[in-house]
């Protein structure tokens, strides 16, 4: 790999979220997902270990003093050096170096890595809700991102070898790998969570007036489909999601123009000694110019659970 430090990371990250889907793929295909109970509504199977391994250590082999923070807490197995991705070689992505990251030292860059976001709806079949995320935040904001989505195309593709795809994208350069769309303008569709409601969050839901509310599963998911312009705005006002869950999510969406904030409308921040709990909700709006309003239409009630 040539080029500046970041875009080296950012060409290890799609790399490794690349391979990631490849090991959720098999395991899936080989019927024994290892599933185990974290807690409610909380799952982990062995596609999340297995992914988290080769994703962390395989960016770990080839930069050392990055900090990486992964969703699973995972013991040290004999066969650590097992699904390593040679980074030394791979492809690097065609993307310039912001200037403000252009001298960044290793030490300097957090990763956040959700090695299979939307666990539950893997177990379940629902496999286009499935993503693995890789997020690069310097100074405590998300940078770059990759959103890896292993099973795109599933129930029109026949050929297991070219199911998958990845997108990236950096602040301040752009995206990659996806196509954007502008969402109906004659109507507000606004998605939310799948299995983890409550009623903050649906009496939230109803104040926004939505035509349509999009339940689905994985942070990944529904920023896509804002990118993708099939929902107005991702409006969750609990304390379900974590830092891992939006860090490449909210690179992507500001690479594009959209914006991802805490319900209040403040920046989430990332460093690595930050709680890895995102407190105060998470609300994001497929365009920046159209986040104030939701943030102004979220009712206090919502806002007073969420202090």
């Amino acid at each position: 790999m040539s080029g500046s430090l970041f875009v080296r990371l950012m060409s290890a990250s799609v790399a490794v979220a690349n391979h990631a889907g490849k090991i959720i793929r098999e395991i899936m295909k080989g019927g024994n997902l290892g599933i185990v109970e974290k807690g409610i509504n909380d799952l982990q199977t062995e596609a999340d270990r297995s992914a988290q391994r080769c994703i962390v250590n395989s960016l770990l082999k080839q930069f050392p003093k990055v900090t990486i923070i992964g969703e699973e807490t995972l013991e040290k197995i004999e066969n650590e050096e097992e699904n390593l991705v040679n980074l030394h070689d791979c492809e690097t992505i065609s993307a310039n170096c912001p200037e403000a990251l252009a001298s960044i030292k290793e030490e300097d860059v957090v990763i956040w890595v959700d090695p299979l976001d939307g666990t539950a709806e893997y177990t379940q079949g629902l496999l286009d809700h499935v993503t693995v995320l890789i997020g690069l935040s310097v100074n405590g904001k998300a940078v770059g991102g990759v959103i890896h989505q292993p099973y795109y195309n599933y129930q029109n593709e026949k050929d297991y070898t070219k199911l998958g795809r990845t997108m990236w994208g950096i602040v301040g350069v752009g995206t990659h790998g996806i196509d954007h769309k502008k969402p109906p303008e004659s109507k507000r569709i606004i998605t939310t969570t799948r299995s983890h409601s409550n009623p903050v969050i649906n009496s939230t839901i109803a104040a926004m007036k939505p035509d349509e509310v999009l339940k689905v599963g994985g942070a990944g998911h529904k920023v896509l489909l804002l990118i993708e312009g099939k929902a107005h705005a991702y409006v969750f006002p609990s304390k379900g999601c974590k830092k891992w869950d939006t860090c490449a999510p909210e690179a992507l969406l500001h690479a594009f123009g959209g914006k991802l904030t805490d319900i209040y409308g403040e920046a989430i921040k990332y460093h690595a000694t930050v709680e890895h709990l995102n407190a105060r909700g998470v609300l994001a709006t497929y365009l920046e110019s159209v986040h104030d309003w939701y943030t102004e239409n979220i009712p206090i009630e919502a806002k007073a659970a969420l202090p």
